[in-house]
C-alpha cells in the first residue's frame, strides 16, 4: 500500500499524468507569402498553438504518453490585411498506429482554406466551449475534438459523438463568425459546418461505422490474418458504396478518400483474386477521379 500510495505522489508531484494529454500536435507555421521583416510573431504563433492544442485537456480519459493522438498542423499564411490580422489555409492531418506493427495509419487529411484570424505576439490563447470568445481558439478547438472523435470512432463503434457533439457546439457559438462556419460559404461544402454535421447525420452513420470495421477488424488484425482483414475492409468500402449513392462526394467520403487512397491500393494489390475484384469495383463507383490508379490492384503476380 505504501509503495501505490507513493507512485501516485511522485505522479502527481512530477506531472506524469497532467503531461498525457490527449493531442501530440506538430504545429508548423509558414509564412513565406507575406512581405515582412517582422517574423518572431510567427515564431511566436507557431508555439502558441501547439501549446494551445497539446497542453490542454479535451477529454476526461486518461490517455499514456504513447497513447496521445499524433497529428500536424501545417499552416500556410496567406495574407496579413493588417497587423495582427491573418487569412490562411491549413493542413490538418492526424494518424492512429496499426496493432502488432510499427505502421500509422492515416486518419484524417483535410485542407480548410478558410482560416482567419487575429493573434496578437505573446498573447494567452483563451477558450469556452460554451461561448464565442475569437475565431482562433474556436477554430483549434473544433479540430481537436474532431481528431479525437475521429480516433475514438476507429477504436469502438460509433466512439466518436462525444466529441462531434462538442465540435457542433463549437460551431453553433461561431454562426456569425464569417468563412468556414455557416453551410453557405465559398468553398461549398468543403468546410467546418458540413464536416460535423456529416459525421453526426444519422443517414451517413456507416462510413463512421466502416472506420471501425476498417481498423478494428481491418488493419488491427491484418498482421495475423490478411485475407479475412481484406475481406473485412472490403465490407467497410461495401458499406460507404451505399452511402456515395444517396450522397455523392459528401465530405465524409472526401476525406477518408484523401487519408486512405495510397493504402486502400497497397491492401488491395495483393491478396484472393475475387476480394482484389470486388474491392476495385467499389473503388471505382465511389472515387472515380482515380481509375486510373486503381488499376494496379487488378495487375496479376503482385
Amino acid at each position: 500500500m505504501y509503495k501505490i500510495t507513493l507512485t501516485l505522489f511522485l505522479l502527481i508531484l512530477t506531472g506524469g499524468w497532467l503531461k498525457a494529454q490527449e493531442l501530440n500536435a506538430n504545429v508548423v507555421v509558414n509564412y513565406q507569402n507575406v512581405q515582412t521583416t517582422e517574423t518572431r510573431v510567427f515564431e511566436d504563433m507557431q508555439k502558441s498553438f501547439s501549446q494551445f492544442l497539446n497542453n490542454r485537456k479535451w477529454t476526461d480519459d486518461v490517455f499514456a504518453t504513447e497513447e496521445r493522438i499524433n497529428c500536424n498542423f501545417i499552416i500556410n499564411i496567406e495574407r496579413m490585411p493588417s497587423i495582427g490580422n491573418f487569412e490562411a489555409t491549413v493542413q490538418i492531418q492526424s494518424s492512429r498506429p496499426v496493432y502488432n506493427s510499427n505502421y500509422e495509419s492515416i486518419i484524417f487529411n483535410f485542407a480548410d482554406r478558410d482560416w482567419h484570424f487575429q493573434y496578437v505576439e505573446s498573447q494567452p490563447l483563451e477558450f469556452n466551449p460554451n461561448s464565442f470568445i475569437n475565431n482562433l481558439t474556436s477554430i483549434l478547438a473544433f479540430y481537436a475534438n474532431i481528431l479525437i472523435g475521429l480516433d475514438y470512432d476507429t477504436f469502438s463503434e460509433l466512439g466518436g459523438t462525444e466529441y462531434y457533439e462538442k465540435a457542433r457546439q463549437i460551431v453553433n457559438n461561431a454562426q456569425q463568425q464569417g468563412p468556414g462556419w455557416d453551410q453557405f460559404g465559398s468553398n461549398g461544402r468543403r468546410n467546418r459546418y458540413w464536416l460535423v454535421e456529416n459525421l453526426l447525420n444519422q443517414q451517413m452513420a456507416p462510413i463512421r461505422q466502416g472506420l471501425y470495421t476498417y481498423h478494428r477488424k481491418g488493419l488491427d488484425t491484418f498482421s495475423s490474418s490478411e485475407e479475412d482483414s481484406r475481406k473485412n475492409i472490403l465490407s467497410a468500402l461495401n458499406e460507404m458504396q451505399k452511402i456515395s449513392k444517396l450522397f455523392p462526394q459528401n465530405i465524409l467520403l472526401v476525406t477518408f478518400f484523401d487519408a486512405k487512397n495510397d493504402e486502400l491500393i497497397n491492401i488491395f494489390s495483393k491478396g484472393e483474386g475475387q476480394v482484389r475484384k470486388n474491392a476495385y469495383n467499389a473503388l471505382v463507383e465511389i472515387n472515380p477521379t482515380q481509375t486510373d490508379e486503381y488499376g494496379v490492384i487488378l495487375e496479376e503476380n503482385r
